[in-house]
């Protein structure tokens, strides 16, 4: 019964932020009460507290799954054995395909990450740095092995970062290229940028 009980807890649990994806998604942040989200999973308001905290915490949560994959999947590239150019190549398809895959909640990360408090938005910040930080490996790594032209890797890495999440502005699912050919592209543009 108690198993039950903790499947059934999990399973609101995903209600809940599969709800409040949608429904940030649609009205924005600001414009999303308890009570809307109480609403849309059957759940008295004062109830919706027994699984949340806050509106401010379940963007946090958001936030947390939508980056977490990420920063491990750019971990283990960063140490693979592969050439600099192929990292950056799979780094930035990686990050196309997670934003493609879960667009909804990349959508309301990146519109609504402003939204969140000091001690949360110094969190995403740091997540952020984390990946700037990643990226900025591969491309140093690059230029030791005279791959890359010596550029700024900060302002390179920066610029990589808000091309990839950019594409949560015009990307659609029905559109004319995959995510992977998305990345090829422009894999290409960074990669021809940076060669000698």
């Amino acid at each position: 019964m108690r198993k039950g009980g903790v499947a059934e807890e999990a399973s609101k649990d995903e209600v809940i932020f599969a709800e409040a994806v949608r429904i940030f998604r649609e009205k924005g942040y600001h414009a999303t009460s308890m009570r809307n989200i109480a609403d849309a999973v059957g759940l008295q308001k004062g109830s919706l507290y027994h699984y949340i905290s806050s509106k401010e915490d379940l963007l946090f949560k958001i936030f947390e799954r939508s980056s977490g994959a990420l920063t491990q999947q750019l971990e283990a590239i960063v140490a693979s054995n592969d050439s600099p150019p192929d990292k950056l190549r799979r780094a930035i398809e990686s990050h196309l395909v997670a934003l493609c895959d879960q667009l909804d909640i990349y959508t309301v990360y990146l519109s609504e990450r402003r939204a969140l408090g000091n001690r949360y938005h110094t969190k995403v910040r740091a997540e952020g740095e984390k990946h700037a930080r990643l990226i900025e490996k591969i491309l140093q790594e690059g230029i030791a092995h005279k791959d890359f032209r010596a550029l700024d890797t900060r302002m390179v890495a920066l610029a990589i970062l808000g091309m990839c999440n950019w594409l949560y502005q015009w990307y659609s699912p029905d559109g004319r290229l995959t995510p992977q050919q998305i990345a090829v592209i422009f894999s290409d543009v960074v990669i021809d940028g940076l060669h000698k």
